[in-house]
């Protein structure tokens, strides 16, 4: 991390490295989704977005803070090689702190409200930065800090438990979202929670974090590329609802976002199957009530991504035309095809590359160690399961939406659940009854209290001070005759005073 020279550099060049590294990407976030300058529905999402970031690189500079008091760096070998004699009370702060961080850029609860509102920016550009690469750093960053996390059982129930959270949480958002880019949006909230759940995990759980970081990078890129590419065809309309039998008329897109479909729902022998799997394997294995939670919750998840991903896929590609009659689509051209197809491949091959035969494992392991735990259940077992609970989440969207004809409009006669999914289980709502309300009754407060308290006594001092020199100007007339008269008076003062005592 240190790029200069000497000790001070080694302390300076890697806060610095860090720091800026961060604030790089969260820079090209903001210009990103507030790109189109005329539309106030971006620049609003780009300002939600700066605010919420902000929120986790307090955390990172606070974890920094930590580092540098107790260890004189912020080397990773130097705080590595302490941290065990520093105490679990620093190690609980400093990875909390770490893990703060990692939840603002990777779109965790509690900070996950800002990437839906990201997919203002431009597609697919702003879609493929942010779901592909942006909010992995954080994932990154748990695994890269790892001994700490280690260091403090607290951390690692708190990291388990927000990526646990943050699963189900994008999720079930995905399953109500009509508009292709924040399904996927959504999806990205949800697979980055598996990540963070598996990082949480510890060592057994690091390398299946990494290689769904990776594998993920390929399919959910060619996912939004191909969601840019029916953009394309349709005159930017966003909506599924408008969408249906594309493709015949897009057989180069409905291919490659088909194979990015089936890798994110984990059917074999895609991407998603060896890299997903592992760490539903690896939950249950955490044993006790904690692995039977985790377990199922990665289990639910992996139902729940089928249903949405066969939701949209459906919606998007099968059924009865539903577009507008000015809409002609038609296939992309190469520039937006090739990519596609690259990523394609990825989507199919890249999981068993970084997996099979513990690849990844072996490569990361100087790094971040190695723990083979025992499985209490076998591997086979769990597969099975997982692709029962697949074929059932994707039946029930079949059925749902090829079965039965999808409406234009959003039925209003729905469950609860499914209005709280629509405005992202008012995530948004309790930010601004919990932060932004009060933040602003307290602003006023403040405001108040140095307007009529502070402000009020400074300007008093100052109008005290302005009368006495106004009634004090009246003495200093500047006619001799009056300072005679009063040096004679004063006088005479003088004389009684003596007289008379």
């Amino acid at each position: 991390m240190g790029v200069l020279e000497g000790p001070v550099g080694w302390v300076v060049g890697g806060a610095l490295l860090v720091v800026c590294g961060v604030e790089g990407v969260g820079l090209a976030s903001y210009l990103l989704i507030g790109f189109w300058q005329h539309k106030p529905s971006a620049a609003s999402a780009a300002r939600k977005a700066f605010v919420v970031n902000r929120v986790g690189d307090i955390g990172l500079a606070i974890a920094l803070m930590i580092m540098f008091v107790n260890f004189g760096s912020v080397q990773y070998d130097v705080v590595f090689a302490g941290i065990g004699t520093a105490g679990e009370s620093v190690a609980t702060a400093m990875a909390l702190m770490l893990l703060l961080a990692a939840c603002g850029k990777s779109a965790q609860v509690p900070l996950q409200s800002w990437l839906g509102d990201a997919m203002e920016g431009p597609t697919p550009v702003s879609a493929l930065i942010h779901a592909a690469t942006m909010v992995t750093a954080g994932v990154y960053l748990i695994v890269r800090s790892g001994p700490v996390f280690e260091a403090s059982p607290v951390a690692r129930a708190a990291t388990v438990t927000v990526g646990a959270i943050t699963l189900l949480f994008g999720a079930v958002i995905g399953c109500a979202k009509d508009d292709i880019k924040k399904a996927l949006a959504a999806s990205t909230m949800s697979q980055i929670g598996y990540m963070v759940l598996a990082a949480g995990l510890g060592p057994s759980g690091y390398p299946f974090a990494i290689a769904l970081l990776l594998s993920h990078g390929f399919f959910k890129a060619g996912l939004f590329l191909g969601a840019g590419s029916v953009m394309h065809a349709m005159n930017d309309e966003t909506d599924m609802r408008r969408f249906g039998g594309l493709r015949a008329a897009m057989p180069i897109t409905f291919a490659t976002f088909g194979l990015g479909f089936l890798a994110i729902i984990g059917v074999p022998p895609f991407s998603g199957f060896f890299a997903k799997d592992p760490i539903i394997e690896v939950a249950f294995a955490a044993g006790g009530a904690e692995g039977v939670v985790l377990g199922c919750v990665t289990l639910l998840g992996a139902g729940l991504t089928a249903f949405y991903m066969t939701r949209v896929m459906l919606m998007t590609f099968f059924g009865p035309k539903r577009w507008a009659a000015q809409a002609h689509p038609h296939e992309a051209p190469p520039t937006m095809t090739a990519p596609m197809i690259v990523l394609a491949i990825g989507s199919v091959a890249a999981g068993a590359f970084l997996t099979v035969g513990g690849r990844l494992e072996t490569w990361l392991e100087p790094v971040v160690g190695s723990a083979h735990e025992e499985h209490t259940i076998p591997a086979w077992v769990v597969t099975v399961a997982v692709l029962v609970v697949v074929l059932a989440g994707a039946s029930v969207a079949y059925r749902k939406y090829i079965a039965h004809e999808v409406p234009e409009t959003p039925p209003e006669n729905v469950s609860g659940l499914t209005r709280a999914a629509r405005v992202d289980l008012y995530g948004d709502a309790v930010n601004e009854a919990v932060f932004m309300r009060p933040g602003q009754k307290l602003t006023r407060t403040l405001v108040l209290a140095d307007t009529a308290g502070i402000d009020a006594v400074v300007d008093g001092v100052g109008r005290s001070i302005g009368g006495v020199s106004t009634r004090s100007r009246r003495l200093q007339t500047g006619f001799v005759r009056s300072y005679a008269l009063a040096m004679f008076a004063g006088a005479v003062l003088v004389v009684l005073m003596v007289v008379v005592l």
